[in-house]
């Protein structure tokens, strides 16, 4: 999820958003189905570290690494190497999946202890 969340139109504001897939495979990278460059597009450093992370605690994951090409690119390269018991593109799902889960995981969370009203309200704020 970019910062600025993409937007369509010609309003100008936020991320650009970028037409075609959401994500594709670095041209020269189909050789080896191990060691995959992915391009995550109208992306930056919020996606780009979360799967970092998560691909990184994947015992079959042996290295992983993004960058932003440009700042004013909004996109991520992503690159994932394993050990080959599992493809690069397996890796990728996994991770996805599991940032799905962890953010359910916040958001229920959240929710929870919101609806507790466990917390100070400042005075004159509404909740």
């Amino acid at each position: 999820m970019a910062m600025v969340e993409p937007t369509e139109g010609n309003n100008n504001v936020g991320v650009p958003h970028t037409e075609g897939p959401k994500i594709e495979i670095l041209k020269g990278d189909y050789e080896d189905p191990s060691s995959v460059t992915f391009v995550l597009k109208d992306e930056d450093h919020t996606l780009g570290n979360s799967l970092r992370y998560l691909l990184m605690k994947n015992p079959s994951v042996s290295f992983c690494g993004y960058s932003l090409p440009h700042p004013s690119e909004y996109k991520v390269n992503l690159r994932i190497q394993t050990d080959g018991s599992i493809t690069a593109v397996q890796a990728l799902h996994k991770a996805l999946d599991d940032l799905t889960q962890l953010c359910e995981h916040v958001q229920s969370a959240f929710v929870e202890k919101f609806d507790e009203r466990d917390f100070p309200v400042e005075e004159g704020a509404e909740l």
